[in-house]
């Protein structure tokens, strides 16, 4: 880590605005590593990725994601695979990568970490997802790459103008439950092929998404592996009810869930928009590779 600043990139939005004073404390703390402290400016998730690719050209030491999960997306697609370091303050409505990596959960003492390690130049090597499309488009994902059910709701939810906020999550959930309907897929595994009809598909760099949802407990981001599970079908009485038990994991145990593991992925299906991170990737067939020790963390 040779560069000769840290490049911040924070969104105002995360956590619902609750964080909007946070930034002058990271900004000083984050000084504390020996370095000068460059804010990012950016008014979009695509002037976000430009502006972090533009400072890793420009030799960052680091650049630091204040934000949730969709923050830190933005940020991986310029530091994934390069020499700079990467820091997560977490500051949004989910932070399941930052959690799954070790990250302190409060925001000034994640702070504290990064500009520490800056200061003995230490990093821990973690993996992350790459995704291709049909197109050929590539992105890096950080947690999970959501193929069923959920990535159907948040499609719904990104099209729906109304109503603002979580109510507007919540209700495209219900329309999607009203329309629910267990889909074909294709999955090819390390090259072994899986047919099978389900409701449920994810593939997983972390254990959960959506602020704690643990759709994949045993997922570790430093073993090189994938984590894979879908669901024989459920139907709408038997999603809700196994719904709850994601947030402990214990979903897993239910003869009708499957999960595997394997370093390559593909996922074919008609009428699915695969999500990552929260982030739209684009429609199915996707090819997900798992790429160990992409990103150097600071914590």
């Amino acid at each position: 880590m040779t560069g000769e600043f840290v490049a911040v990139l924070a969104n105002p939005s995360a956590g619902r605005g609750r964080h909007r004073g946070l930034l002058p404390g990271v900004v000083d703390t984050l000084g504390a590593g020996g370095l000068p402290v460059r804010i990012l400016d950016a008014h979009s998730g695509a002037e976000a990725e430009a502006v972090c690719h533009a400072a890793v050209a420009e030799g960052a030491a680091a650049v630091v994601a204040v934000g949730g999960d969709g923050t830190v997306h933005r940020a991986l697609q310029a530091v994934a695979g390069t020499a700079a370091g990467f820091g997560v303050v977490p500051a949004g409505t989910g932070n399941d990568f930052a959690s799954a990596v070790g990250v302190p959960s409060q925001a000034l003492r994640a702070a504290e970490a990064i500009g520490l390690a800056l200061r003995d130049q230490r990093a821990h090597r973690v993996d992350l997802a790459l995704a291709r499309t049909a197109r050929g488009d590539r992105r890096w994902f950080c947690a999970v790459l959501a193929a069923g059910f959920d990535a159907l709701v948040n499609e719904r939810a990104n099209r729906m103008r109304r109503p603002r906020g979580p109510r507007r999550y919540d209700l495209a959930i219900l329309l999607e439950l009203a329309r629910l309907r267990a889909r074909d897929y294709v999955l090819r595994l390390d090259g072994v092929e899986h047919r099978l009809t389900a409701e449920i598909v994810a593939v997983g760099n972390c254990a959960s998404y959506g602020g704690g949802m643990r759709i994949l407990p045993d997922a570790d981001p430093a073993d090189g592996m994938l984590d894979v599970i879908f669901a024989s079908p459920l139907g709408r009485a038997g999603l809700t009810r196994l719904t709850p038990r994601l947030r402990l994991g214990t979903h897993v145990s239910d003869p009708r869930v499957t999960v595997l593991r394997a370093r390559d992925v593909r996922i074919e299906a008609e009428g699915i928009i695969g999500y990552a991170d929260g982030e739209r990737l684009g429609a199915l067939p996707l090819d997900v590779t798992c790429v160990p020790g992409a990103i150097r963390l600071l914590r």
